[in-house]
This record gives structure tokens, sequence and C-alpha cells, in this order.
């Protein structure tokens, strides 16, 4: 049964409601809307375009925002895309808040095959890299996709990690080494 609380959440996504923030999210401002005293981020205007449209822009509408979401990807100043796949692993598992918080990738995605739980709302991403053969302009594509799902997928439903600062940049590149690593897990056949 949901609760009241989560019924109010929901409803207020789906209206592009300024909603409370968490206590810890108030220390940095998401970049996708600005947080005032009281902690309520404001909707950026793609998200009040995508709560219009119910998540199915027109054509047009689509490729503005994907335009729009593509200019807030910054790629990491030492030019490498790639981390280490076994701190990948444990950011992609975890979803604790804080300093050590983490993607969790596990409630959307199957990941390693290997696993016993994961979910489904997201496409399976094992063999992820295995079956992109580890090439560059992939793992840049997906670098751009976790930092800002929106810039590919116009209303995706996926967080904005990157420019919403709910990953920092190491934490992206050790995901993608979770991927595209070929000793990870995620590409075992």
């Amino acid at each position: 049964m949901m609760s009241i609380m989560h019924r109010f959440l929901i409803a207020g996504l789906v209206l592009g409601l300024a909603l409370p923030v968490a206590a810890q999210a108030q220390t940095a401002a998401p970049a996708s809307g600005a947080a005032d005293a009281q902690g309520v981020v404001a909707p950026d205007e793609t998200q009040r375009l995508c709560s219009l449209r119910q998540n199915m822009p027109g054509q047009d509408e689509a490729a503005q925002i994907r335009e729009r979401e593509a200019k807030t990807i910054v790629l990491p100043a030492d030019g490498h895309l790639l981390g280490d796949w076994q701190r990948g692993a444990q950011v992609a598992h975890s979803d604790a808040a804080g300093p050590a918080q983490g993607g969790g990738c596990y409630a959307c995605h199957r990941i390693d095959r290997a696993e016993a739980t994961f979910g489904t709302s997201g496409p399976s991403i094992s063999r992820y890299g295995l079956l992109r053969d580890y090439d560059d302009d992939e793992i840049k594509a997906a670098y751009a996709k976790i930092y800002n799902a929106r810039s590919k997928t116009a209303c995706s439903v996926m967080p904005r990690f990157g420019a919403d600062r709910i990953l920092t940049e190491q934490q992206i590149k050790d995901v993608l080494a979770y991927l595209f690593d070929p000793a990870s897990p995620v590409n075992k056949p």
C-alpha cells in the first residue's frame, strides 16, 4: 500500500511541482534547478516540459531537450573516461546517501549475469562493454548517458548523475570501468 507521502511525491513529480529535498542534498544544489532557503528545488525547463508532455514530447521538443541537456555534459579534464571497475561495482550496487553514496544502478538494471536480484525498469547492461567491442566512442556515449541521460533520451527517467551532482566524476569513471573493463564480471559470457 502506498503511503500518502509517496503519493504526494509521485504527484509532484508528474506535475513538475517544486518538492522539498533531503537535508544532505541541500549542501550542493543540483544543476537542474536551484534550491531555495527551505531546500525546495524548482523544476528546470526540461523537467517542466517533460512533466507537461507526460514524458512524451514531440520530435522538435525532444530534439531541443537533448540539445540543451548535452550542453551540461562535462568530460573529464584529464581525458580518461575509465576508472577502477571494482570501485565501480560498489557504486553501481550501492544506494547509500552521503559521501559514500552510490548510483543504485541495480535497482533498474541487470548488470552482472550472476546477480540474483535486479531491477527491470531499465535495460539489461550485462556484457555491456563486450557487446560494444570496448569501443572508445561507445565509452564516451555511455559517459554522456550516465552524466545526463536526457542528452540521449529527452525525458529519460534515469537520473542525471553528473549534471545533478549525484555522483562525482570519479564515481562515473569507475562505473564506466565496471561496464567496459574486460576483467569486470559485467563482461563475462
